[in-house]
């Protein structure tokens, strides 16, 4: 059955069982090897991408169920690693051994795109669903704030947060504790 979506921008046509994963059609018919197979069960977060802007694990999502929507991968977030979060995380050096790193930063990318300024807690929820087994989660929080002080810079909400920057910056500098 011929399935169309878009993929990163660009109209994509499988022709797979509609039952398929979709990351094993992003990885093994499309060749889209950034998103990785963590459990295979929506239980680590490795496989994330995003349906429609939101965080969706590929693992047990049926191709079919993409049928005419907007899917990104972590190759479509930007071409040249421009984007904030990806940013963030190589600036915050958020990476251990870096299995989960692409279903990291797409959960994150989707957090800021809804949330501009999440607090810890919100971080925390969102971020729930993607495990890291080196234990990088303070970096991870840490570099969420960073990319969303680069993203509102670039946008010109900097401002939008009643705490100052030192106040942030502080928080931040202790993996977001308060």
């Amino acid at each position: 059955m011929a399935i169309q979506f878009t993929l990163n921008g660009k109209a994509q046509t499988v022709d797979v069982n509609p039952g398929m994963p979709l990351l094993w059609v992003l990885r093994d018919t499309l060749g889209m090897t950034g998103t990785k197979f963590g459990c295979g069960m929506a239980l680590c977060g490795a496989c994330t991408v995003q349906i429609g802007g939101l965080a969706t694990r590929s693992c047990v999502t049926p191709i079919a169920s993409v049928a005419g929507k907007q899917v990104t991968t972590i190759e479509g977030l930007s071409a040249d690693e421009s984007h904030p979060v990806q940013k963030a995380w190589m600036e915050i050096d958020v990476p251990q051994c870096g299995y989960c790193q692409s279903g990291q930063i797409m959960s994150a990318a989707a957090l800021l795109a809804k949330n501009p300024q999440p607090s810890d807690a919100e971080i925390d929820s969102a971020m729930k669903g993607n495990i890291c087994r080196c234990g990088t989660y303070q970096r991870i929080r840490q570099a969420i704030h960073r990319a969303a002080q680069m993203q509102n810079s670039v946008s010109g909400a900097a401002n939008i947060d009643s705490k100052s920057n030192a106040e942030q910056e502080s928080a931040v500098v202790v993996g977001g504790a308060k």
